[in-house]
């Protein structure tokens, strides 16, 4: 005879309790017919390194989580921590409500499986299984799986609406996916007024609102060859420990240094950090420091929250309309306390609009998600790449060059002050400003020539705030590929960009040493710039980003740099308008919140560059190749540390010369071509 309905909850990036409408109806309604709860939080090895967990002296069933173009990990080690703190916090959480949070390892149907069969042998039935909805081409496969899983074992799977977005699906003015504008300034007006559209928050469950919990000794243990600890110590170190390798050839952090997101994670903290952006003000002068570049407070840094669900983004608006309406003493200090809705938390709902738009964006595109030709279907094989079988059409530079260029980029050794700075602090921190961002994707895919692909998939690596649907069409954004209407016209020069957003230089100073004694910011921006005499002086002499910069542009002080190109024509009723309307969508590359606009001053740059020819021909691109389940899993070594896949970087050497000097071919450089408008 059974003993209790069991409800199973496979919590995806839903981690938090609050504004959560599955608890909210489990614990509000009393038609559901369960009465155990059991939430469950699988780690899926396509996705992130689970070879920490293994048992001693034991091989994984799995192949390594690396991403199918560069081959880096899927989830690097800044992400996995943030991650941990998470998903223990929401272990936390359920604890303070009479439940737990079951964490397993596997695919997810092996885990239903062993979980389903287990409960009904101990007498348990186990009447459905619900989760969160997501968008991806993954998310999509790990939902169809799930589903057949709970078919063959004769349970109910029911899939609910994600509700961590501003505007509420089921009140969007769309009937289908495809009726989604491909220019977002459409789709914002559809939406307007902002600050009226999202729904009302979900209280947090009260203890004895909540189902029964299920004995641990009843639960099926994690099946072997994994191991789950049972303290956060060590569930971190098995999450990090294969995968700190990512970061083994970094250069020591910087002195005076601080990382721009020092930020724990957790529904907790993810609540702490949005009251310090309204009573310290951040909130109210977001439209004017978002565009920042040093600390934590020039943007809001929820979009990691946002991210993996532990706040909502009706949540921030919701807090956001308590300020501004005066209905909080706790925020009766802050500036604009009850003085109604300000630029700056109207600039705070407009990006999480573009957030919102990126995700329906993915919906709508699906598999073209991840496709070198992107949204538009440019089949131009332009895209340098590193693979032999994806060069571009008339590519001069072999792929162990292209290779090279890659990892120089990435390891922040261009010569690039700007790209070098963020790239360095990315790789130290998990995190560089939406400006910053912006100006690396342009700068991989349209001043390099280099598969855009790449860069999403080392931002993918890296990243604390990775967000599937925000990282990759931001990247396809800006390199052309996406829904941007100017499209390849819309190019930044990191030069200028440089001198307009670090006008002292601090920021490539401070994650750039190299360059911290050269006195000109024209120097700073670009090492090779300063007089040869000076070289020795200034430590550049056998300093790669001064002797062989990855890419050089001329630039003048006084002015824009002298391009001969074909002026962007903006068409009327189309483009983003005059300064009374609204400020522009974000393309931050993993929009921190979309922690940023374009400016009118800084996009549509042609730079007096030198690079390579675009060459015509067709893509070659395909979906992702190693985010699927093709091909069966296989076995790879016993449990230990793996040498790291980004060789040859010593940190004894960090951004030195060869020696012998390096025997590559100077690249050849051409004047650029005039960018043609966007259509």
């Amino acid at each position: 005879m059974s003993q209790g309905n069991v409800l199973v909850y496979i919590v995806r990036h839903d981690l938090r309790v609050s504004d959560n409408p599955i608890l909210h109806h489990l614990s509000s309604s009393s038609d559901h017919g369960f009465t155990h709860l059991l939430p469950v939080l699988v780690l899926l090895p396509h996705q992130i390194e689970v070879s920490g967990f293994l048992r001693e002296g034991t091989q994984s069933p799995f192949p390594e989580a690396k991403s199918e173009v560069g081959g880096y990990r899927r989830c690097g080690p800044h992400r996995a921590k943030f991650m941990a703190q998470s998903i223990w916090n929401l272990k936390t959480n359920f604890e303070k409500l009479g439940s737990d949070l079951t964490i397993r390892i596997g695919t997810y149907g092996g885990v239903l499986k062993t979980l389903i069969d287990g409960l009904r042998q101990d007498g348990l039935d186990v009447g459905g299984v619900w989760a969160i909805g997501e968008e991806g081409y993954e998310e999509k496969q790990d939902e169809r799986l799930i589903s057949e899983t709970c078919s063959n074992l004769d349970v109910g799977f029911q899939i609910w609406v994600d509700e961590k977005y501003f505007i509420d699906d089921r009140d969007l003015k769309l009937e289908t996916p495809q009726d989604l504008p491909d220019v977002f300034t459409t789709y914002r007006k559809m939406m307007e007024p902002l600050r009226e559209k999202p729904r009302v928050t979900m209280p947090t469950p009260s203890k004895d609102a909540m189902l029964k919990s299920i004995e641990t000794l009843k639960i099926p243990s994690q099946q072997a060859p994994f191991e789950i600890p049972s303290s956060y110590d060590k569930f971190e170190e098995a999450l990090l420990s294969p995968i700190n390798e990512v970061l083994s050839g970094v250069p020591p952090f910087p002195e005076g240094a601080k990382s721009a997101h020092p930020f724990r994670g957790g529904e907790d903290s993810a609540h702490d950090r949005l009251n310090y952006l309204i009573t310290s003000g951040s909130a109210y002068s977001y439209k004017n420091s978002r565009n920042g570049l040093i600390g934590s407070d020039f943007s809001t840094k929820l979009s990691a929250y946002l991210a993996q669900g532990c706040i909502t983004a009706r949540q921030v608006h919701d807090r956001l309309v308590v300020y501004e309406d005066g209905k909080d003493d706790s925020f009766s200090g802050a500036q604009g306390y009850g003085d109604g809705e300000n630029e700056g938390t109207n600039a705070i709902r407009f990006e999480l609009l573009w957030r919102d738009y990126m995700r329906l964006c993915n919906r709508k595109f699906k598999g073209k998600l991840f496709l070198r030709s992107g949204f538009r279907g440019d089949c131009a094989n332009k895209w340098k790449s590193a693979k032999k079988e994806e060069i571009a059409d008339g590519q001069q530079q072999s792929t162990d060059e292209i290779s090279k260029i890659i990892q120089r980029v990435f390891d922040g050794t261009t010569g690039m002050g700007l790209i070098d700075a963020s790239q360095r602090e990315l790789l130290h921190t998990g995190y560089t400003s939406n400006r910053a961002r912006q100006n690396v994707a342009s700068f991989l895919a349209k001043h390099l020539n280099i598969d855009w692909r790449y860069g999403a998939e080392w931002y993918e690596m890296l990243l604390v705030d990775y967000d599937v649907s925000s990282n990759w069409a931001n990247w396809q954004y800006v390199a052309g590929v996406g829904n941007d209407p100017r499209g390849e016209a819309r190019i930044f020069n990191p030069v200028k960009q440089a001198f307009d957003y670090d006008k002292d230089g601090d920021y490539v100073r401070c994650w750039v040493p190299e360059v911290q004694k050269l006195d000109k910011l024209e120097h700073v921006f670009q090492a090779w710039t300063t007089p040869k005499e000076d070289w020795d002086r200034f430590g550049l002499t056998g300093l790669m980003m001064a002797e062989d910069p990855v890419k050089k542009i001329d630039f003048s002080v006084e002015g824009k740099p002298k391009a001969s190109r074909r002026p962007y024509m903006r068409r009327r009723g189309h483009g983003r308008g005059g300064s009374s309307r609204p400020p522009q969508p974000s393309t931050a590359l993993q929009q921190p919140v979309a922690d940023d606009t374009h400016n009118e001053n800084v996009t549509n740059e042609q730079p007096h560059a030198r690079t390579q020819h675009n060459a015509p021909g067709n893509s070659r691109g395909g979906l992702r190749g190693g985010r699927g389940y093709g091909g069966g899993y296989r076995s790879r070594g016993y449990r230990g540390p793996r040498g790291g896949h980004r060789g040859g970087r010593g940190s004894s050497t960090y951004g030195q010369l060869p020696s012998p000097p390096s025997s590559l071919p100077p690249q050849q450089m051409h004047q650029v071509a005039p960018a043609e408008q966007a259509q």
